[in-house]
């Protein structure tokens, strides 16, 4: 090897290590993108088309935090960029898609809870940063998390694209801005999915359970998205309910502790003559032989 290609060689690693750091901002600035388009078709009116550019959002953003971790490349500076372009995205896309969908006409001041929704949003994103310092577990997400957040509201647009067609569907979307947003600022716990290997080797019979999946989302899109988005934002709060259930459940005693004591044996903790613990009395010392 010549000294050209060894000098060459080092200025090349250099150059793809600096590829790699720009390859999760890229897939970040897709994100804020994705997000800025779904508001330019809610201007326009198509619903539908913007809940699942927010859906395409969420997916990709979960690429770039992979993929920084799988290259080695997390640094401050990606942290902060992703929480910021995740407020855009899931936090005033979401908000102002629902208020052209139609929580405007609701009442004059209606405004006011989209922007609830984009606080609690903020909020989230920000415990989010202070957690990941004091290294929470990776397992859960404390909190709804905002991507899921959103995909819940634009849920409701995929499923009524014209709120026209229902009064009760409005005022829905008006408890869901309430509800979903106190969800992300609470303490509930949700299932992160972080530790989901898809690199993995899976066994056939996960095939059969999947192409069911598959074939539900393909025929029945509206619903499905729905069913998924109401079932993961419940799953905290049945989690919790069911975590304290089980607190609250009296252990059951042993089969030995039910049993009368045996003929001359002291019962448990000590009620017979002896020392207080079961156990039989000392024997008389014997007087000094003189």
């Amino acid at each position: 090897m010549t000294s050209d290609a060894r000098l060459r060689r080092p200025a090349l690693s250099r150059r793809l290590r600096r590829g790699a750091y720009l390859l999760p901002s890229l897939f970040t600035i897709g994100n804020v993108l994705l997000g800025f388009y779904a508001i330019v078709c809610g201007l326009h009116g198509d619903f539908q088309r913007a809940a699942l550019v927010v859906v395409v959002a969420a997916v990709t953003d979960s690429l770039d935090g992979r993929i920084a971790r799988m290259t080695g490349t997390e640094t401050e500076f990606g942290k902060e960029f992703d929480s910021l372009a995740d407020v855009i995205t899931f936090g005033v896309t979401p908000a102002l898609l629902a208020y052209l969908w139609g929580v405007e006409d609701l009442a004059p001041r209606a405004w006011l809870l989209p922007l609830f929704y984009v606080v609690t949003t903020a909020s989230r994103l920000a415990r989010f940063n202070v957690q990941q310092v004091k290294a929470a577990d990776s397992r859960y997400f404390v909190g709804l998390p905002a991507p899921a957040a959103a995909i819940a509201i634009c849920s409701l647009m995929f499923f009524a694209p014209d709120p026209a067609w229902r009064d009760w569907i409005l005022r829905l979307m008006a408890a869901s801005l309430v509800l979903i947003g106190a969800l992300m600022v609470s303490t509930f716990r949700y299932t992160s999915f972080k530790k989901l290997d898809l690199r993995r080797r899976w066994s056939y019979r996960v095939a059969l359970p999947l192409a069911a999946i598959v074939g539900v989302v393909v025929f029945l899109p509206q619903a499905t998205f729905m069913a998924i988005a109401v079932l993961y934002t419940a799953s905290g709060p049945a989690s919790f309910v069911w975590n304290r259930l089980l607190r609250r459940r009296p252990a059951t005693p042993p089969a030995a502790a039910l049993l009368p004591p045996a003929a001359g044996e002291a019962p448990p903790g000590g009620s017979g003559p002896g020392d207080g613990q079961g156990q039989p009395p000392p024997a008389p010392e014997e007087a000094p032989k003189r």
